[in-house]
């Protein structure tokens, strides 16, 4: 009786089912949740939630937005998600052949209505990306990816946004005040990569290059552990390079 019992239980595998405790967790919020969040709601501890959350997004399932998890390419192919989102789903194809062109994490970032939008990232467990301890959108003098966008308003629209979001240190190398910021977007030259060392997050440096796509301002940004700043000048030329071979379907993508 014992050997009959046994043999009627299935085996199950754990991993997997937190795995698509997760993807639930996803799927009960229409705009995505953040890590902690989701690893609330799926019951997990938050190192294996992240864990679960990045080999989710490497492998297509999930990406995140703004700081958010939403469902990603290959989980639309499964729920029959509607068109527009299936095209969105174009740029983070977009940034993981950038990723895996580069070996180092890749975002993206447009302004829309006076906000900076983080609409895909692109990293690997074993290259991940920054964790956004502090809200993107309201730190963008603190990070690469930010200035860079910054740096593309004109003075009216850029003096708006600061008057929203106050320059305010993140770390011991971030710009200190709004003026020190404005005299740093005055020195620089028209599409030149933004360099920013710790600024964001200690241990971390990053660069961003703005990408025309039709009036939408955007930009693309790769960051890389303090220990291998040598690879960044490098990596953010051979961005540019990859960018611009991958623009017509990129731009496309960013505005829909």
């Amino acid at each position: 009786m014992t050997t009959a019992t046994n043999a009627a239980v299935p085996t199950l595998i754990g991993s997997v089912q937190r795995a698509l405790r997760l993807l639930e967790a996803v799927g009960a919020h229409r705009d995505g949740a953040p890590a902690k969040q989701l690893a609330r709601e799926a019951g997990l501890p938050l190192p294996t939630a992240y864990h679960l959350l990045r080999t989710l997004t490497h492998e297509g399932y999930l990406r995140r937005e703004n700081g958010v998890f939403v469902f990603g390419a290959a989980a639309e192919k499964l729920t029959g998600l509607p068109a527009v989102q299936k095209r969105r789903g174009t740029v983070g194809d977009s940034l993981a052949h950038l990723r895996d062109a580069i070996g180092a994490p890749v975002y993206c970032a447009v302004y829309r209505e006076g906000e900076i939008e983080l609409i895909a990232v692109a990293d690997t467990p074993a290259a991940p990306a920054v964790d956004e301890w502090a809200a993107f959108r309201e730190t963008g003098h603190a990070h690469a990816i930010g200035q860079c966008l910054l740096a593309q308003l004109d003075e009216k629209a850029r003096e708006d946004h600061l008057d929203r979001h106050p320059v305010q240190p993140l770390t011991r190398y971030s710009v200190r005040d709004r003026q020190s910021l404005l005299e740093r977007f005055r020195s620089m030259e028209r599409a030149e990569p933004v360099i920013e060392r710790q600024e964001y997050t200690l241990g971390t440096v990053c660069a961003a290059i703005p990408i025309t796509a039709g009036s939408t301002l955007a930009a693309v940004a790769i960051s890389v552990p303090l220990d291998q700043e040598d690879r960044l000048l490098p990596a953010v030329e051979q961005l540019r390079g990859e960018v611009a071979s991958l623009l017509r379907s990129f731009v496309f993508s960013i505005s829909i």
